[in-house]
């Protein structure tokens, strides 16, 4: 990144660009994923499908997205981050196309595949440029300030897909996406400059590529965030694949009204993102996720009693799920900092593990809302409530939040490839050493004689600092 924006900070209109341009990138994919789901019940009949087959769509595009960003992340590490973003986001409009003129359930989910395969770009990518310019608790804030475009997406995105059935049929959805993709590659080529130069790029080919994957998984800390993630996406992808069938089959909503209550619901994940910024300056992320964890686990438990009884009604579904997708809101930004705080030379690589962790296992958990049926709300509060259960036995037993190391204020970077080091001409001892030095000086009352170290020449002067010292001891001895 160019050093127009100075050594010390980013000016904050430079901040406002990368946010919106990160935003717009990342807000593909929850529109590839939520902007169709009020066209499901046309889809089922349109293409004489099941609503199983249908949800099956959706797991095919959550699959594309766990192996195109195991794909994208390490040719992202390789070649810089603009190229990928724009070969993939022009893959993206083509295979929009191609779904909008599909003639059967089972060709449309295999471009859906391909559709998830290419939106993972914006994803890996953009979290990937995130860490690029920042580390520590700048990272956490900048991601939840960046949550607060992305979370638009999921906000309007079945609004906006039922104000566009309103004017065609499901198949102008995804042309609506073609076009969402052609203004995103105009995005990435005027907005969006390089961020990883040259010499920070890795080029030791699939081997390396592998080789990086077995180092990151045999983190036991990343590991552990890695699972609480995805275990928290499935519970979101639950959510996703069951709540059109629930609150439309079974409470009656209409379309747009559906649109409504996952906008709500979204709302309270963006109002968590922002209190989340605010929040790490006071508490670290781990024990803020931690937190979150145990309560979306309560919240989902509580939905499953409503829904086994019938307690409540519509609002004992709504609320706990407006709980449960609050508490997302708080590990969203949490996780990928966390886990991605070691891993500045190959971010693209273990922002992909992260990535294809969430979807892959959001892929299962959505077909299990549709094998256990829909008509009533007991399987997507079941899914929603094993996967928190899950996430809270990773975090506490995996990842373990008093072993991750609390993140410190890191100043951000530009960018560009860093200064050449600056050889010292000592080797400065470690700091508790140096304590336990002076306190013996002023103990004895004796001078310390320096260690010897690479640049001690024997026969050399000693410093003018320590002959002074001795000279006035002689001196007071005499």
């Amino acid at each position: 990144m160019p050093g127009a924006d100075g050594a010390t900070g980013l000016s904050r209109r430079t901040m406002i660009r990368r946010i919106l341009v990160l935003g717009a990138l990342t807000a593909l994919g929850p529109l590839t994923i939520d902007l169709y789901l009020p066209a499901f019940p046309d889809i089922a009949g349109d293409l004489s499908a099941t609503e199983a087959q249908v949800q099956l769509t959706l797991t095919g595009t959550l699959l594309g997205f766990a192996v195109g960003q195991l794909i994208l992340g390490p040719w992202s590490d390789a070649v810089g981050r603009r190229r990928p973003l724009i070969a993939a986001t022009l893959t993206h409009v083509v295979a929009s196309l191609l779904c909008a003129v599909a003639p059967s359930i089972e060709v449309l989910g295999v471009f859906r595949v391909l559709q998830g395969m290419a939106a993972a770009a914006g994803a890996v990518v953009s979290m990937a440029v995130v860490r690029d310019l920042y580390t520590g608790l700048p990272a956490v804030r900048l991601l939840s300030r960046l949550m607060l475009v992305t979370g638009v997406a999921p906000v309007l995105a079945p609004t906006l897909g039922g104000q566009v059935l309103q004017l065609t049929d499901w198949r102008g959805v995804f042309w609506v996406l073609a076009a969402l993709g052609l203004g995103l590659v105009a995005v990435v080529v005027f907005g969006l400059q390089e961020t990883l130069p040259e010499d920070r790029r890795r080029s030791g080919g699939v081997a390396d590529t592998l080789r990086t994957y077995g180092s990151i998984l045999r983190e036991r800390t990343f590991v552990g965030l890695m699972l609480t993630g995805g275990l928290m996406m499935a519970a979101l992808f639950g959510y996703i694949a069951g709540s059109s069938f629930v609150f439309q089959d079974v409470f009656g909503l209409s379309e747009q009204a559906y649109g409504i209550v996952f906008g709500v619901n979204s709302l309270g994940l963006i109002m968590a993102t922002q209190l989340n910024a605010r929040l790490v300056r006071r508490v670290r992320p781990q024990w803020i996720l931690a937190g979150a964890l145990v309560v979306a686990s309560v919240a989902a438990a509580l939905m499953v009693a409503f829904a086994a009884t019938g307690a409540l009604g519509f609002y004992g579904i709504a609320v706990p799920l407006f709980v449960i997708l609050t508490t997302v809101g708080f590990t969203m930004p949490n996780i990928p900092v966390l886990a991605l705080a070691s891993h500045g030379r190959s971010a693209g690589t273990a922002a992909a593990l992260l990535g294809a962790m969430n979807f892959a296992v959001g892929a299962v958990s959505a077909p299990l809302v549709g094998a256990f049926g829909t008509g009533s709300a007991v399987p997507m509060a079941a899914v929603m409530f094993a996967m928190a259960v899950l996430a809270v036995g990773a975090m506490f037993l995996v990842a373990r939040p008093r072993h991750i190391i609390g993140l410190e204020p890191d100043p951000p970077i530009t960018g560009e490839a860093p200064p050449p080091a600056v050889v010292e001409t000592h080797v400065p001892e470690p700091a508790a050493a140096g304590r336990r030095r002076r306190l013996t000086r002023l103990a004895t009352g004796r001078a310390h004689r320096p260690a010897a170290t690479h640049d001690t020449v024997p026969g050399a002067a000693r410093p003018a600092t320590m002959g002074g010292r001795r000279e006035r001891r002689q001196r007071s001895r005499s």
